[in-house]
């Protein structure tokens, strides 16, 4: 029952006025902190709830919902600093939709969470530059539009700020650039079209990034108007409690409601808006319909390609030249469809096998898992030594029901492959959730001739493979030894193995996979990739056939890669132990698989960043060299200092193993690889390893004949050493040897492993020179 209106002083100065129930505020009231904060609404058991405004002695004023002793549902505040936000509030934190102005006029409207963007809104500067899309942590991540107010416009991927993957970026001049970005930077394979240039469908491009002429992509649906009103339901997260003191500060009541707004907030797709903004800005559709006229002297196009903000190869071609091609594709591309409906079958049984890959490998790392570890024994290794299981579709006793074919299951040595992880500090339940999680495997391309098939997980952390019987064979023989070698030696460049099974279809097709690590997953961008084996028969592609993707072979390798001394030492030692060890296990016809990832000059990336975004951006550390009055030295791209653990992650992924590698050029000290603009990075043996790449210059290049020119990159590289499951047969082996010695003498050297692996490391050897 409701007392009367009264005023109670409070032994901490505080100051009420209003209804109470029994002892506690209850009802319309007011009340005074001493430090002269007040607070003035509904009251419900002594905590403020309902309708209510607050004002701070600091200027700062709210006005809206309260729930619990919290700001919580609908409200507006204006801030000390001339800030004011419109909008969704729970528990002290602007969580949901709303609109805030910032002091120095920068405007969003959007989605909020825990105090920062995220999820769609539009960022609106100052400066006149703009961004619809989406949010994450307070930073553009996702698909977004940009629009800077000299007229340039990007339409793209963004990450932690900056330009992130494939986008168009169309220039004020009506001129574009489809490409792809890295951290801000062009990076890798892209096309620009000069103002006044035809160029592909921007209607088509734009639906692959998931905006839709029917309103439904990714960035629509977003509720936001010009006033910054919104209609949202507050989903429950954790978040942060601020309190101001008194009854404030002991509130713990959260009321988990937010109250309807305004009715006039609409449906709206963000990055449409933008682009409607008017014709100056828009992606031009008469281009998409072909109707655009191209103008004689301006119908050169440019295939470019980048690295890290510099531009490496440009080609110029002609864009009626493209126009035909694109034709071309087209018409094959419907043939490959019909194509596909008589191949129906076979790219179910693809998806089935997935399917059946995931579903045996949670039910065998589920069922391993809770048995004690133990040291292997000979027997981990036997015949005996397979989990088996059938997996009817209807499920049985022991497996789930399934969407897939009815399959048998057998999984090879599951103790020892257990073991195996934990040895590589795989923890078994990221390792299940990696390959067996909703986003499934995606299947790739063989980039060899051996016909197998690739699955990467949707991290990109493991690679699957489908292996031949007598790989099966040669893996299930070598084991043992390889288990050994691994145990003894943390740094083997050899590839690391996690798991071995095999499915068995209906038609009692048998399928055999081996689960790799990808040693090319890394937060670094591998700009070239190659396949070393140290022979000259069939080790080139095509360049009309080169892709960003493409693995190269060993006459594809331009340069010679120059490394610290005991890095060299290091990476050379473990080279010649992989190679006796696979000597012994008879083992011939491996490669050194190489990846490269180049980094620009710092002084090089100012030229290629866009104009300013974030009001709050972090910037980059500078690049300005050192200057030496006319002259400048420019900085490098990479740096080695002295290791420190606390400031780099020393987890061991798929590919990661081994101890941090020591420097001579830092006192024989263990180093970090600091990238200027990116991180520090932990140099591991094959993993995060700096060069310097020397590429001879061809002679018609030179300036003189009488000199030789070369061009240097900075790099970090990443190896292992691969297909090591082809055994030495030598009546085959002679034969091939044989018939190849008129091409390649050192092709003798294939009919024996121990010549093969000679040939190997001699070949590396120049790949990689000693230098003082």
């Amino acid at each position: 029952m409701e007392d009367s209106e009264s005023e109670k002083a409070f032994s901490n100065r505080d100051i009420y006025t209003g209804k109470f129930k029994g002892i506690l505020p209850h009802g319309k009231g007011k009340y005074a902190w001493s430090d002269g904060t007040v607070y003035e609404g509904d009251w419900e058991e002594g905590k403020m709830t309902g309708k209510g405004q607050m004002i701070w002695t600091s200027g700062a004023q709210y006005v809206g919902d309260f729930s619990g002793g919290y700001l919580h549902g609908f409200g507006i505040f204006t801030g000390p600093d001339g800030s004011f936000y419109q909008g969704c509030w729970r528990m002290n934190i602007q969580h949901g939709i709303g609109k805030k102005q910032y002091s120095n006029s920068d405007i969003y409207e959007g989605s909020w969470k825990e105090g920062v963007h995220e999820g769609n809104g539009r960022y609106s500067w100052n400066s006149g530059n703009t961004y619809v899309g989406s949010w994450k942590g307070g930073k553009m991540c996702g698909r977004g539009v940009m629009k800077w107010d000299n007229g340039d416009l990007f339409n793209g991927f963004w990450l932690n700020g900056l330009r992130d993957g494939s986008g168009i970026y169309r220039f004020a001049d009506g001129g574009y650039y489809f490409g792809t970005w890295s951290r801000g930077l062009k990076d890798g394979k892209g096309t620009f079209y000069p103002a006044g240039t035809k160029h592909p469908s921007l209607k088509k491009w734009g639906s692959s990034l998931g905006y839709y002429d029917d309103g439904k992509g990714l960035l629509s649906g977003s509720l936001i108007n010009s006033e910054g009103k919104a209609r949202q339901r507050v989903k429950r997260s954790v978040s942060e409690k601020y309190s101001g003191g008194g009854v404030l500060r002991n509130s713990s009541r959260i009321s988990h409601k937010c109250t309807s707004l305004d009715k006039n907030w609409t449906h709206l797709d963000p990055p449409k808006e933008l682009l409607m903004y008017g014709s100056s800005c828009t992606l031009s559709h008469n281009s998409e319909d072909g109707n655009q006229e191209v103008e004689d002297n301006n119908c050169l196009i440019y295939e470019r390609e980048y690295m890290q903000g510099v531009l490496i190869k440009e080609k110029v071609k002609n864009s009626t030249d493209l126009l035909k091609k694109g034709k071309q594709r087209k018409i094959i591309s419907v043939q490959e469809a019909k194509n596909s409906c008589i191949d129906f079958l076979r790219g179910n049984r693809s998806y089935y096998l997935k399917l059946n890959l995931q579903l045996g490998i949670r039910y065998t790392v589920g069922k391993i898992t809770p048995v004690p570890v133990r040291e292997v024994r000979s027997s981990d290794f036997g015949e005996r030594a397979r989990i088996r299981m059938y997996f009817p579709r209807k499920g049985s006793q022991f497996t789930p029901p399934h969407y897939s074919i009815d399959f048998s299951w057998k999984d090879y040595c599951p103790m020892v492959f257990r073991n195996l992880r934990e040895m590589f500090k795989l923890d078994a339940a990221e390792y299940m959730m990696s390959i067996c999680g909703d986003d499934g495997l995606r299947e790739l391309s063989s980039p060899g001739k051996s016909g197998s098939i690739f699955y990467l997980s949707h991290d990109d952390r493991f690679v699957i493979k489908t292996l031949k019987k007598t790989e099966l064979k040669v893996l299930l023989r070598m084991l043992p030894s390889y288990y050994c070698h691994v145990g003894e030696h943390e740094n083997t460049l050899i590839t690391k193995f996690f798991g071995l099974h095999r499915i068995t279809l209906k038609t009692r097709r048998k399928v055999r996979f081996m689960v790799m690590g990808n040693m090319f997953c890394t937060e670094l961008r591998i700009h070239r990739r190659f396949d070393l084996k140290g022979s000259t028969i069939g080790r080139c592609t095509d360049p009309d056939k080169i892709t960003e993707n493409t693995t190269l072979k060993d006459l594809d390798l331009p340069f010679e890669f120059h490394m610290d001394k005991l890095l060299r030492e290091s990476l050379f030692q473990q080279i010649s132990l992989d190679c006796k060890f696979l000597e012994s296990q008879q083992i011939i016809d491996y490669s050194l698989l190489l990846g490269l990832h180049f980094r620009a000059p710092e002084n090089l990336k100012a030229f290629s960043q866009p104009p300013d975004t974030m009001h709050n951006h972090e910037s980059s550390p500078t690049g300005d060299g050192v200057n030496l009055g006319e002259f400048s030295i420019p900085p490098k791209g990479l740096v080695l200092v002295t290791h420190e653990p606390g400031s780099v992650s020393t987890a061991p992924g798929p590919h990661i193993r081994g101890s941090t590698l020591k420097a001579y050029s830092l006192g024989d000290q263990e180093v970090d690889l600091l990238l200027p603009g990116t991180g520090r990075l932990r140099v591991q043996l094959g993993v995060n390893m700096p060069a310097q790449a020397n590429h001879k210059l061809p002679q018609d290049e030179a300036v003189s004949t009488d000199v030789e020119l070369f061009e240097f990159y900075d790099v970090v590289l990443y190896m292992g050493i691969i297909d090591i499951l082809q055994e030495y047969n030598v009546k085959k082996k002679l034969e091939h040897a044989y018939k190849s010695l008129q091409h390649d003498p050192l092709a003798i050297s294939a009919v024996e492993p121990k010549l093969y692996a000679r040939r190997f490391i001699s070949f590396l050897e120049k790949v990689f020179p000693n230098i003082a």
